[in-house]
């Protein structure tokens, strides 16, 4: 199984939140792992909580891995 990697100009033009498995590929780590570090309250940023639907803010996100717009 492959991780999906993001290129500089696509992590400058992420939204202001974004879904689970593109805050994991910033983070560098696979999908199934970001899901259960929410599940387990181990995600290193907010994450909001929708119903069923998790996004989380792309600010705290790349505050985290040294990246400035």
């Amino acid at each position: 199984m492959s991780r999906v990697t993001l290129d500089l100009q696509q992590i400058m033009a992420l939204p202001p939140v974004v879904d689970v498995p593109t805050a994991a590929a910033l983070l560098g780590i696979g999908r199934t792992a970001a899901y259960e570090l929410i599940r387990t309250d181990n995600w290193p940023t907010p994450v909001v909580r929708l119903g069923k639907l998790i996004r989380v803010p792309t600010a705290p996100l790349l505050d985290l891995v040294g990246v400035h717009r």
